[in-house]
């Protein structure tokens, strides 16, 4: 088998990489913001990442379609893919539901909702006294828990691959 199809397309790799750098700017501004608003206001950033990841996450997907993942190595037992497997849906849907979930909140704030002051995003017609604004914020925030410790797992998965069990696991992503 060639190194080519022991790793993942050169988009494939562009867009995981860009949305990680992504997820995790947006999961520290989102846990940290509090503790830095005095300084700096990281909400509108956050927010217009946030709305980023959702676009790029759609393209991913959308790529993710038209070609076929790289085996895995022989090495990797099958609970370990299987594990891998069910991690990399649940980012998938936490990549389309934490943007989502963020504008319900957005939609309900009394600031403007729009990416990097380049153009306006609709509202949705939510209030703060709903139930639409009450699920959505507890599902941000919990869902935002979620997400980052699966990327810290994710991570160290990845690293014990790659210097303990010395396979190319990580290798096929860069």
């Amino acid at each position: 088998m060639s190194e080519a199809d022991q790793r993942y397309n050169r988009g494939a790799r562009a867009l995981h990489w860009l949305i990680a750098l992504l997820v995790i700017a947006n999961l520290l501004t989102g846990i940290f913001h509090n503790a830095v608003e005095d300084m700096v206001r990281v909400i509108p950033t956050h927010k217009s990442t946030g709305i980023t990841i959702l676009a790029l996450s759609v393209a991913r997907i959308l790529w993710r379609l038209t070609w076929r993942h790289p085996a895995y190595p022989e090495t990797v037992r099958p609970w370990e893919a299987l594990t891998a497997r069910g991690v990399q849906a649940v980012f998938y849907g936490l990549m389309i539901v934490m943007p989502l979930t963020g504008w319900i909140i957005a939609s309900a704030g009394k600031y403007p909702l729009d990416w990097f002051g380049v153009f306006a995003l609709p509202k949705l017609a939510i209030t703060r006294e709903g139930t639409a604004y009450a699920i959505g914020h507890e599902a941000h925030e919990l869902l935002g828990w979620l997400f980052a410790g699966l990327v810290v797992l994710h991570v160290a998965a990845a690293l014990r691959h790659h210097f303990i069990l010395k396979n190319d696991v990580l290798r096929r992503m860069t």
